[in-house]
């Protein structure tokens, strides 16, 4: 059993943000070969199959469990990535549509008061306030408003809530005991049946399956689904929400990084200094405490 550390948050943290971020590098792959509805259908419902083994290996998945983890799917998967893909569909600026989407860390931190009495102290509220100073910094290049519908722009908003919503949630509700990989399988699964009809309405379930399209969606189960979700399951079963979630601010810089690694996209300097000053802030937040208990009692089996 893994017991809470700050080297094993460290080691932890930067797996996330490695994984999280490379969910933009599988977009990339993919959006030549298939819709946004079809990467979304493509990539929950392999992730989701090729887990389907650990549903018989820990507790038993009740009926109640699986229409949780429905409701989980729903607020985490579906309505998160679907906001976003949808209001880049609308014509939404895509800059602007992934600062939103990094902003899951501050409603995370906004909820945990409430709902898991479990508030930021004075210190973690000025990391994550240096911590999005830094993640503007970072998209200040990449921000503008566009010509969307006005009601548009409410979608990447309504994804984000509902996605701190969905975590803070399953950390309040531990009386359904279901391992991380059972979870996670189910999740994919619902998520899958979601995106189903939009994926086929947009051109059918599977595009040809190309090698950028193949190549995207391996990246995307194995790096951004396995790699990202997993782990970040998996540090919620040992640190506090809104410590965990502020790891994701990192997700914007690194996601640059990648960038200009695989697809020769300029540096600049303000991403450099965007990248400290957000390394700074998430510090501030993961070293801070939090007035309740730093880890919640009832763990679930890992």
């Amino acid at each position: 059993m893994l017991r809470p550390s700050p080297l094993l948050f460290t080691a932890l943290a930067a797996a996330l943000v490695i994984c999280w971020s490379s969910g933009f590098v599988g977009i990339r792959f993919t959006t030549e070969a298939a819709t946004v509805p079809q990467i979304l259908f493509g990539r929950s419902v392999i992730s989701g199959l090729c887990l389907t083994p650990f549903l018989l290996r820990g507790p038993r998945v009740s009926l109640r469990a699986v229409l949780e983890q429905g409701l989980y799917a729903f607020l985490g998967m579906f309505l998160y990535l679907g906001g976003f893909a949808l209001a880049i569909g609308e014509g939404v600026p895509t800059g602007l549509v992934a600062l939103m989407s990094d902003l899951v860390p501050l409603g995370i931190a906004v909820l945990s008061a409430p709902l898991l009495r479990q508030p930021l102290s004075p210190r973690q509220w000025t990391g994550t306030a240096i911590a999005l100073a830094g993640v503007l910094t970072v998209s200040a290049d990449a921000l503008a408003l566009g010509q969307a519908p006005v009601l548009a722009y409410a979608l990447p908003i309504l994804g984000m809530l509902a996605f701190a919503l969905s975590t803070v949630v399953q950390e309040r509700r531990a009386a359904i005991r279901l391992t991380i990989p059972q979870r996670l399988c189910l999740q994919c699964l619902w998520a899958a049946l979601m995106f189903a009809p939009f994926a086929h309405a947009g051109g059918g379930l599977f595009p040809p399956l190309t090698p950028g399209y193949l190549m995207g969606i391996a990246w995307l189960v194995i790096l951004a689904t396995y790699g990202g979700w997993l782990i970040y399951y998996l540090l919620l079963r040992l640190y506090p929400p809104a410590m965990v979630s502020a790891t994701v601010y990192l997700s914007p810089p690194v996601t640059m990084l990648w960038a200009w690694a695989l697809f020769g996209e300029p540096l600049t300097w303000a991403m450099a200094t965007g990248l400290a000053v957000t390394l700074g802030g998430v510090a501030l937040v993961a070293t801070g405490r939090q007035s309740s208990v730093l880890v919640p009692e009832n763990r679930q089996p890992t």
